[in-house]
């Protein structure tokens, strides 16, 4: 297979908000390697790709016809074999994702058939509370984690807290509302930091991640005392969500996780 080779066909396209989407992508005649959920791949288009009408203007590219790549966390299951599924927002003045914004289904694409990170549950022992706690698109590899493990109506607990500007840039948010109303075990917690902005009055949960935290609001929602020692906490999206709950979580006795140091805080940075 040709490092440059267009190797993928988009299928499904779904616009969540202005600048963020659903995308879904099958091999062209080819079997998509096994994964563990919470791992990324690789996207590319050449740069003679058209952009996107509302991304911002580019200078000319000097190579078009050499691609232009970037890595994703794949939200699908790991057990599905039929197509990769990809949540992403646009950067207006990126490289690629205004040109992946332009694609429709038919479009051909490049998806590398190498998957890989570390941004797994392999390191959460059995039977302990995990706690999913992202932005953005950071809700991405959650989203496969939960496809994939959630065991339903067991004692062992499961929450994801997804913040965003607007509540209509919720992705998935009816399949997770869907999923905590028959798995007793599953809290689903949006909450919106702009919410003077929204078009009919928000009554959900307001303000940063690690606001929420220190509010108690988590622990209070999800019906949980978590402790270091029954707990381990995922972190993925933007970077001041990342620091910040790193800091209050070390205090609290967690201990980021690393190969040298088995801990209870996993991290994701996207940039």
């Amino acid at each position: 297979m040709s490092k440059n080779q267009l190797n993928a066909t988009v299928t499904q396209k779904i616009e969540v908000s202005p600048g963020l989407m659903i995308l879904r992508v099958v091999p062209d005649d080819w079997e998509l390697p096994d994964f563990k959920s919470g791992q990324f791949t690789v996207l590319g288009l050449p740069g003679s790709a058209p952009r996107h009408q509302y991304s911002d203007a580019e200078p000319a590219v000097e190579d078009s016809g050499k691609l232009i790549r970037r890595a994703y966390s794949i939200s699908s299951a790991s057990v599905v074999k039929e197509y990769i599924e990809f949540y992403i927002t646009m950067v207006r003045s990126g490289e690629l994702t205004p040109r992946l914004f332009a694609l429709k289904p038919g479009d051909k694409l490049f998806l590398s058939p190498k998957f890989t990170g570390v941004f797994t549950l392999d390191m959460v022992k059995d039977g302990a509370n995990i706690l999913l706690l992202g932005t953005g698109t950071g809700l991405a590899p959650y989203m496969s984690m939960l496809r994939d493990t959630l065991p339903c109506n067991r004692g062992q607990q499961y929450v994801i807290v997804h913040g965003a500007h607007h509540s209509w840039d919720l992705g998935y948010r009816s399949e997770l509302n869907t999923i905590a109303t028959v798995c007793d075990n599953f809290t689903y917690i949006p909450a919106i930091t702009d919410p003077e902005e929204e078009h009919i009055k928000w009554g959900g949960e307001t303000g940063f991640i690690q606001d929420l935290w220190e509010r108690n609001v988590i622990q209070k929602r999800a019906g949980l005392s978590p402790s270091p020692t029954d707990t381990h906490i995922f972190l993925c999206g933007h970077p001041g969500m990342i620091s910040a709950m790193l800091e209050k979580l070390e205090a609290e006795g967690y201990q980021e996780h690393s190969k040298k140091s088995p801990g209870n805080i996993h991290l994701e940075r996207y940039w």
